[in-house]
C-alpha cells in the first residue's frame, strides 16, 4: 500500500489539488493501482473521503473519471480512484462479483486507514459499473454516509426490462444520481418510479443531452467539457451536506422495501436482477468514456 510520484495539478477555475499514486493490497496474491487526490497543501482540510470505481468498459485513468476524481479534489474531498483487478491485469471481460466487491472494499479500507480521512464523511460510488458495485458493498453491510452514482446502469444495453435495482431499497445512506437524459442504460421512465421508493434518501441530477457516458451532442449548445464540469458542481455542492457518521446502519439480510412502484403504462413491468453479476454488472461501453 505504498504511495508514490506527489505531483500538483489545476482543478476546476484554476483551484488546485495534489495527486498521488498509490498501490492497494486486494489479497495475498493480488493489488491494484490507485490515484488519491486530495485539496492542496493550504486549502483547508479536507470535506469528505471519496472512493470511485470506474465503469466497466475503460480503467481508472478513463477521462471522465479523471476530470471528476480531480475535480472534486479541486473542491474540497479527499478522493480516491481505483483499478479493479481485471483492468490492472488487462483482461476485458469484468471480474466475478464476489471480487469486484472485495477489490472495492480494499480501496475503502485503504482510504480510512489515511490519517487525512480519518472523522470524514465516507462517500462511496463511481462511474457507472463502479457505482453499481459501491452499492452492493454498502446493502450488503458496510458503512456509508452516501453514494454517488455518476451513470448508474439501471438495466443492460437494450434490455430495460431488466432492472438493477432490488438491493436499492434497503440502503439507508442518501443516494446522488447523476444521469444524463440520453442515457441508454438509464430510462428515466424507469428511474424515476425506482427514485420514489427510494423517498428522501435519493437525489437525482439530470446532465441535459448527456449519454451514458457524458457525451452531449453540438447541438445542445456547450461541448463535454461543460457537461463534465455540471457533473463535478452538482456532486461538489452534494458532498458538501454529507456528514460523517449519519448512516452507519448495516441493511438486514433479506429486506425489501413493501412499496412497489405502478409500471409505465406503455411498458410491462421488468424484471429485477438481485444481485451483481459479471455479464449484467457491465456499466460502461469498450473505448467509451
Amino acid at each position: 500500500m505504498a504511495a508514490s510520484d506527489d505531483a500538483r495539478g489545476a482543478g476546476t477555475m484554476g483551484a488546485q489539488y495534489t495527486r498521488t499514486n498509490v498501490v492497494i493490497r486486494v489479497d495475498a496474491t493480488t493489488s491494484v493501482s490507485g490515484v488519491l487526490a486530495a485539496p492542496a497543501p493550504g486549502a483547508g482540510r479536507a470535506r469528505a473521503a471519496v472512493v470511485l470505481g470506474h465503469g466497466a468498459g475503460a480503467d481508472m485513468n478513463q477521462a471522465f473519471l479523471s476530470a471528476v476524481h480531480e475535480g472534486l479534489a479541486a473542491r474540497g474531498a479527499l478522493a480516491l480512484k481505483f483499478n479493479f483487478a481485471y483492468t490492472e491485469a488487462r483482461r476485458r471481460v469484468p471480474d466475478p462479483p464476489a471480487r469486484l466487491l472485495a477489490t472495492f472494499r480494499a480501496a475503502v479500507a485503504w482510504l480510512d486507514a489515511q490519517p487525512a480521512a480519518r472523522g470524514l464523511p465516507r462517500i462511496l460510488g463511481g462511474k457507472s459499473m463502479g457505482g453499481r458495485i459501491a452499492s452492493h458493498v454498502v446493502a450488503e453491510g458496510d458503512p456509508a454516509d452516501g453514494l454517488l452514482f455518476l451513470g448508474y446502469p439501471l438495466h443492460p444495453p437494450g434490455k430495460p426490462d431488466k432492472l438493477r435495482d432490488a438491493h436499492l431499497p434497503g440502503i439507508r445512506a442518501p443516494m446522488l444520481f447523476v444521469t444524463g437524459t440520453r442515457d441508454e442504460l438509464c430510462d428515466l421512465e424507469l428511474l424515476r418510479p425506482v427514485l420514489e421508493r427510494l423517498g428522501r434518501r435519493a437525489t437525482l441530477a439530470l446532465i441535459d443531452d448527456g449519454d451514458h457516458s457524458f457525451h452531449v451532442r453540438k447541438s445542445s449548445g456547450r461541448d463535454d467539457r461543460a457537461a463534465t464540469a455540471e457533473v463535478i458542481e452538482v456532486a461538489a455542492r452534494w458532498l458538501a451536506a454529507r456528514k460523517a457518521g449519519a448512516v452507519r446502519a448495516p441493511r438486514r439480510a433479506g429486506a425489501e422495501s413493501t412499496k412497489t412502484a405502478s409500471p409505465s403504462p406503455a411498458k410491462a413491468r421488468p424484471k429485477r436482477s438481485p444481485a451483481p453479476s459479471s455479464s449484467s454488472g457491465r456499466g460502461g461501453t469498450t473505448g467509451r468514456r
